[in-house]
């Protein structure tokens, strides 16, 4: 008997193979130029998934609100892919193995598939990989794929770029309104979560949330971001979180979220676009040599940057230029 050829993944995804789901995203964080090959054959069912992203400090119970969200989609026979994403220690597992515990209950549901990723095994760019994983998910017939970071600096807030909808995560007793307002949450929300809604000060944020809301949109003709209290611990108030999402999507309508997506896009390319430049420039035969020599010479950065800047305008390569004239 003849041996059949074992078809490409790109075609196994989307036949429904869940074994090409993670072998694609395992291209995608390692940076395989597989990837990206596949990516052509897929693209076109990429954008069918309501994309869902979730962070804030940590702590806030993030993590529990997933996995209670995943709970109510799938109640609503909706399939649901999740992306933990943890910039912690890819070695010890950190805060990966709390979300595989929380999300043990659905592993064994077909209707489900959870990813985790650390940053530290992503080659090309966190924020990247993230994306990519998530074209995956969506390609592979999803109805909502939700994106969990671990925390809120600026990886997380590239990560969120994947996301139609964000929603961040807070809880009392821990500053976590400061913190939103300090470190420009607000600006990133389109749903504002205060979990725990059982312990003291609750609804004291919930109240100073909504005044800085209504501060910040003034007088705009915007979407006005909710404020919802739950308690994901309790399985307490979800399908409000859930409501407050829908209400979003329907404010964009399809023509808002095709805008709103375009942008995405082209944030994803300036991203692309920034590695494989870095690559091109500083990688073997590039710049760096040339640099250097610059530098021992006692020209400023400035002046070098600027030099730089004009010689790739003009097509010069680093080896080439080696020499001023």
């Amino acid at each position: 008997m003849p041996v059949t050829a074992k078809k490409p993944l790109a075609e196994r995804l989307l036949e429904g193979d869940r074994n090409a789901v993670a072998r694609l995203i395992t291209w995608a964080e390692s940076g395989d130029r597989r990837y990206t090959k596949s990516l052509q054959t897929f693209y076109p069912k990429v954008g069918r998934a309501a994309r869902l992203g979730i962070t804030g400090p940590p702590g806030a119970g993030k993590s529990t609100l997933v996995n209670e969200l995943v709970r109510v989609l799938r109640a609503r026979e909706r399939s649901v892919g999740v992306l933990a994403v943890d910039p912690s220690s890819p070695f010890t597992g950190g805060a990966l193995l709390g979300d595989r515990i929380r999300m043990e209950s659905h592993t064994s549901d077909p209707g489900v598939f959870v990813r985790s990723m650390a940053s530290r095994q992503s080659h090309g760019g966190l924020a990247r990989a993230a994306i990519d994983a998530c074209d995956v998910m969506d390609a592979f017939g999803m109805d909502d794929v939700l994106i969990e970071t671990v925390g809120v600096g600026q990886a997380e807030y590239d990560v969120i770029q994947a996301a139609d909808t964000v929603v961040v995560v807070l809880c009392p007793g821990a500053g976590d309104g400061v913190q939103a307002m300090k470190s420009g949450l607000l600006e990133v929300a389109d749903v504002l979560v205060v979990n725990k809604e059982d312990l003291p000060g609750a609804h004291r944020l919930a109240a100073d949330l909504e005044e800085a809301v209504h501060i910040r949109l003034a007088g705009k003709d915007a979407w006005q971001t909710p404020v919802v209290m739950c308690s994901a611990g309790r399985g307490k108030g979800v399908e409000k979180v859930l409501d407050a999402i829908d209400a979003h999507r329907a404010f964009l309508g399809e023509a808002g979220l095709a805008e709103l997506r375009k942008q995405k896009r082209c944030g994803q390319v300036r991203l692309a676009v920034g590695e494989l430049l870095d690559e091109a420039l500083w990688g073997e035969g590039g710049y760096s040599q040339r640099v250097e020599s610059e530098l021992a010479a006692g020209r400023t950065p400035y002046e070098i940057a600027n030099e730089v800047r004009d010689a790739v305008l003009s097509g010069e390569s680093g080896a080439n230029g080696a020499e001023r004239g």
